[in-house]
């Protein structure tokens, strides 16, 4: 079942609720909700070419009502000052991963993982599970990222050194590996000869 329809089933029209902030790269919208009694991040979204964060939200949660609570406003300016290009790691323990399938979490957690200033291909990390032909399966896994920038998915890249896809669209993939410090090739490819760019668990 995709994400966004999971998500509306588990929750009730009142109570999925959303944050958004202008960033460098247009609205970024994190729906949130009261989990266990305590706010978790259920999906980031990011603007994409000709669409907006804000489109987003209403269009697939209508149900969305805007609201914010400290904790959520405070991941929310993280997440802008990240994308402004400060150095910022982000946890894990404000987002809600029980939604995504058992592989995804690997998948998710694994990439989580990877530095600020390195890469790691679609076939590392499915090497990395003990699942060296799942290379697609981790692509598939990761263009489904629920929490982008949280769980920096624009650090996975193909075999050979393409950039892959990317929910913000291949533009903002490119201009954030460029402000966390890659040197791209002129036909837009990661130069994995480069050790200290390639991150192998």
């Amino acid at each position: 079942m995709p994400f966004g329809r999971l998500l509306m089933r588990r929750q009730r029209g009142d109570d999925l609720l959303a944050v958004v902030r202008s960033t460098p790269f247009g609205p970024v919208a994190l729906l949130w909700s009261i989990v266990s009694g305590q706010p978790r991040v259920m999906r980031v979204l990011l603007s994409r070419p000709g669409r907006s964060a804000e489109e987003l939200v209403s269009g697939a949660f209508p149900q969305a009502r805007s609201a914010e609570v400290p904790q959520i406003g405070a991941l929310a300016d993280d997440i802008r000052s990240f994308l402004s290009g400060e150095d910022i790691r982000f946890s894990l323990s404000m987002i809600d991963l029980g939604m995504c399938p058992k592989f995804q979490q690997e998948v998710l957690r694994a990439e989580h993982r990877i530095p600020r200033g390195m890469v790691s291909t679609y076939a590392d990390i499915a090497g990395h599970l003990d699942r060296p032909r799942a290379a697609r399966a981790v692509g598939n896994a990761l263009a489904r990222n629920p929490f982008p920038v949280i769980i920096p998915c624009h650090r996975a890249i193909r075999s050979d050194g393409s950039l892959g896809g990317f929910q913000g669209g291949i533009a903002m993939k490119r201009r954030l590996l460029e402000m966390e410090g890659l040197e791209l090739k002129q036909a837009g490819m990661v130069d994995l000869g480069a050790g200290r760019l390639r991150y192998l668990f």
